[in-house]
């Protein structure tokens, strides 16, 4: 009995530190939230920067991703992209409109609605989505594919998130744009926050259907904020999206390249002009580049050339400023004025490269068609002195120099002689008349 007594009282104690380490195990760890700031244009950066944030959240198996967002809009084929990432991103993801003044404009609003919690911070405002075609005129029919196009994507995911269809679709087609008290009645948005933390603490507990129908309930309340910060490369790369600043580089890279061959050797200006040509067209290939606006900036630099060639009275210098103005202005078709050259950019820019080039080209030209001004060659025409008799050959001075010279008739020492020719290092001179000879 003793012995059983004893066994279970091992027993008991066996079981009682089972349960509390169990206990112990079962403290539930500090959530995260990765956290991600867009103040940007939608372009093929931001994109890659957003990726790569839920592709974080994934890998440290985050709550949630917080998406702090004020944009103006940005492409199209960009924002398809973003929204497809938040779709299928393994951890819920919150879109917040934030800080106050900011805006969710254009392809924001796109990306607002695609979240599984779509926030606004007082004083924000979202919408003004009609899809923009810059630069051309578009028919009747082809404005209808964009609007049927551009709503059937929204459409596609709004309606699965249980939010208003008809107040996003009339973002849409008719541009309209709400403030946050106005999205949150028509139910575009779920909370209203004025700061992070306030919208972590709003939203915890909460139980969000997950776009593949999954639920999962949100525990965001003290969740530890994981910051992801843009990447040297993405900030170098991100300034670079600004068309005014990729025509900028383009026109100092195309002059320094000039240079270059304006005079062989000096290899600086070639090399940093050519790395300077190659960045701005990196940047704009990732943007919506027109090639007639390419033509005619070529067709501006021929006419250049041609004013320096051809007396034109500064007619063809004109014409190749206009294309290169108009070319620079329509060279980016950007949906939002954050995504074009501005006026005074192509203005500014246009004029300065075409009067600098032009200017460049007729030094060069004139260059090549004055006369050689070194060697033996240089001399003819010039006066010189005889330090000799020439009879028919003797020494003359010229330009300080001593040279052997040869003249048809005799020339006393002391008299000018004109060089007309220069045969194997000997002058073929002649006397000049008294009262015609010119300085040495």
């Amino acid at each position: 009995m003793k012995a059983l007594r004893h066994s279970s009282t091992f027993l008991l104690v066996c079981a009682a530190v089972l349960l509390s380490s169990r206990a112990i195990g079962a403290v539930p760890q500090q959530s995260q939230v990765v956290l991600l700031h867009v103040q940007d244009t939608i372009q093929p950066i931001s994109e890659q920067y957003i990726s790569r944030g839920i592709a974080r959240a994934a890998d440290i198996h985050a709550e949630a991703v917080l998406i702090e967002l004020d944009t103006p809009g940005g492409l199209l084929d960009s924002t398809r992209n973003v929204v497809h990432d938040i779709l299928a991103s393994p951890s819920p993801v919150i879109v917040y409109v934030a800080p106050s003044g900011s805006r969710a404009g254009s392809a924001g609003f796109f990306i607002l609605e695609s979240a599984d919690i779509a926030a606004m911070a007082p004083g924000t405002n979202a919408g003004a989505a009609h899809p923009v075609v810059m630069g051309t005129s578009v028919d009747p029919v082809m404005k209808q594919k964009l609007e049927n196009d551009a709503t059937a994507f929204l459409r596609s995911y709004v309606s699965r998130r249980n939010r208003n269809t008809d107040a996003a679709q009339d973002a849409v087609l008719n541009s309209k744009s709400y403030t946050e008290r106005e999205a949150e009645q028509l139910k575009l948005i779920d909370v209203i926050a004025p700061s992070n933390t306030a919208l972590l603490d709003a939203i915890d507990g909460r139980v969000v259907t997950r776009f593949d129908g999954s639920t999962t309930t949100l525990h965001t309340r003290n969740a530890h904020i994981v910051p992801v910060d843009t990447t040297l490369r993405e900030n170098i790369l991100d300034k670079l999206m600004d068309p005014n600043l990729a025509v900028l580089i383009l026109v100092v890279g195309g002059l320094l390249i000039y240079l270059e061959f304006n005079t062989p050797g000096t290899i600086i200006p070639g090399a940093l002009g050519t790395l300077l040509v190659v960045l701005a067209l990196f940047a704009l290939n990732l943007l919506p580049v027109r090639y007639t606006s390419l033509m005619l900036l070529l067709a501006a630099f021929a006419l250049m050339i041609l004013e320096a060639k051809f007396a034109s009275h500064g007619v063809l210098a004109v014409a190749g400023i206009i294309c290169l103005v108009f070319g620079t202005l329509t060279l980016v078709a950007g949906p939002i004025p954050e995504l074009r050259v501005s006026i005074a950019t192509a203005v500014g820019t246009g004029i300065a490269f075409g009067a600098i080039t032009t200017f460049l080209v007729r030094i060069a030209i004139r260059a090549r068609r004055n006369k050689v001004l070194t060697g033996p060659e240089a001399l003819i025409g010039s006066i010189a002195i005889a330090q000799q008799p020439l009879d028919p050959r003797g020494q003359v001075m010229v330009h300080g120099e001593l040279w052997f010279a040869e003249s048809p008739a005799p020339v006393s020492p002391g008299e000018h002689v004109r060089v007309r020719a220069v045969r194997n290092l000997t002058l073929l001179v002649e006397r000049v008349p008294n009262g015609q000879s010119t300085a040495i």
